[in-house]
């Protein structure tokens, strides 16, 4: 079993539910394992935000052999009333770095995630 990532102490910005979400749009095909390693959670954690997601209808999986490949609904809108009318699209265009800044290389699935939602 793999260690327990080091926490971090004190308050951040963004949630653990808004990092798994933004880990999923980057690599939709991403391990449980490589979420909590990326966002500094247990596995366990990862896969109760995952669950909190997929029943809040954000996040759904199918399941080709042992791999889940994730889809986020760029349209659902947030919950919280401060963030009315706000999508999910538009916090990813915030946390999700390019990938063609990150690493020179054409943008993949997360741009053309924000691309189609006109953000």
């Amino acid at each position: 079993m793999a260690a327990v990532p080091e926490s971090h102490t004190g308050w951040t910005f963004i949630t653990s539910h808004a990092r798994v979400l933004a880990a999923i749009a980057d690599n939709p095909n991403i391990r449980i394992r490589e979420i909590a390693a990326h966002c500094r959670l247990t596995e366990r954690a990862v896969a109760r935000i995952i669950s909190d997601l997929e029943k809040d209808g954000y996040l759904s999986h199918t399941r080709e052999g042992r791999t889940n490949t994730y889809r986020i609904d760029p349209d659902k809108v947030l919950r919280h009333p401060a963030e009315a009318g706000l999508s999910v699209a538009s916090l990813l265009s915030l946390l999700v770095r390019d990938e063609s800044e990150r690493t020179g290389t054409p943008a993949t699935h997360t741009q053309q995630l924000v691309d189609t939602t006109g953000q």
